[in-house]
């Protein structure tokens, strides 16, 4: 803007004029400069900052969560160590009742021994197939009142299903019918899990002392984790 004045001239109205139009434009210059200013930092906040601050809340919103988590994961995990510090003492103390891989490969030696206290000779040992025993199978069994479902025999159940195994046994034996007796009350006495499936008793043919020989299958009762 021109603001030179001749003073030989001078007009008050015209340098009043032009003195508030300087103003006035120096005023918007500055209004723009602000509005700008004003404008660049909506941006720059926007674009820019508002993000940032977002993705900082929500990490900060997950980080509260997960410690939540970890604090209920913390509670749960000290809730479990109680219960299996409680059923430790019962677990080992039914474990005991099942057979080890070892106690198994030492079957004959076992059964000598209790059938040499009583008199018998054991002609024949012969271990078969182990079978699998699911854990629903097994609290099945455990239940009387619960009727037993005919299931589709499964060829393998997944090594975390599995309760325990069974183990049957061929066996023959030679005495007399008291030893026989006294063997198989001495094997029930032994605190571990065996039944006597099937036995056939024959007297032996012109033996004066009353001999018998026995022939069956009995099953033994193998640790799950023992046998995977």
């Amino acid at each position: 803007m021109d603001l030179n004045i001749d003073l030989k001239n001078i007009n008050i109205d015209d340098l009043k004029a032009k003195v508030l139009a300087f103003a006035d434009k120096k005023t918007l210059i500055k209004g723009g400069i602000s509005f700008g200013a004003i404008v660049f930092f909506l941006i720059i906040y926007y674009s820019i900052l508002n993000p940032i601050v977002n993705n900082k809340k929500a990490k900060l919103a997950d980080m509260t969560l997960k410690q939540e988590e970890v604090a209920a994961m913390k509670s749960e995990i000290a809730g479990y160590k109680k219960k299996i510090k409680k059923l430790t003492p019962e677990y080992e103390n039914f474990s005991t009742l099942f057979h080890t891989r070892a106690e198994t490969e030492g079957l004959y030696q076992t059964l000598s021994v209790y059938a040499g206290e009583n008199g018998l000779v054991i002609s024949k040992i012969a271990k078969k197939e182990l079978t699998q025993v699911s854990k629903s199978e097994a609290l099945a069994a455990a239940d009387p009142k619960k009727k037993k479902k005919k299931k589709k025999k499964k060829k393998s159940k997944g090594l975390k299903d599995v309760a325990y195994y069974k183990i049957p046994v061929n066996f023959q034996i030679t005495g007399n019918f008291l030893g026989y007796i006294k063997f198989k009350r001495a094997l029930s006495l032994s605190n571990k899990m065996l039944n006597f499936d099937k036995e056939t008793i024959k007297v032996v043919k012109g033996n004066a002392t009353g001999a018998i020989t026995v022939s069956g299958t009995l099953t033994i009762v193998g640790l799950a984790d023992d046998f995977n």
